[in-house]
């Protein structure tokens, strides 16, 4: 649907004021024949804190000791080893939870 010759590429793709004037009168009658809804932006996506505070209900915006200073990301820990250490400074378990069995096809879900 978006391959260069596409019959429909210029209802999907956005193109400027220059290029739909030039628009041929085949693609044009296609256009028209076609009922196609208007391609949203991808404004309306809810960001990272949004999100976590809808989840987690973790406000990742404010400080949480004075409750008006805005929040930064100052690092991302990625390394095991460093991970591991901080946790268990911190008297938490390293170690992540076991994984759970998938579900499979024999389960009971009558409960």
């Amino acid at each position: 649907m978006l391959a260069p010759n596409a019959k429909l590429r210029a209802l999907v793709v956005p193109q400027g004021p220059a290029a739909q004037a030039q628009q041929a009168p085949a693609e044009a009658a296609a256009a028209a024949e076609c009922e196609v809804e208007p391609v949203e932006d991808a404004s309306h996506r809810i960001g990272w804190a949004r999100l976590l505070e809808r989840v987690f209900d973790i406000d990742m915006q404010h400080c949480p000791n004075c409750s008006g200073g805005e929040l930064k990301i100052i690092a991302a820990i990625l390394e095991r080893p460093v991970i591991e250490k901080i946790l268990t400074h911190l008297g938490l378990d390293p170690q992540p939870p076991p994984r759970g069995r998938a579900r499979g096809a024999e389960q009971d879900f009558s409960a």
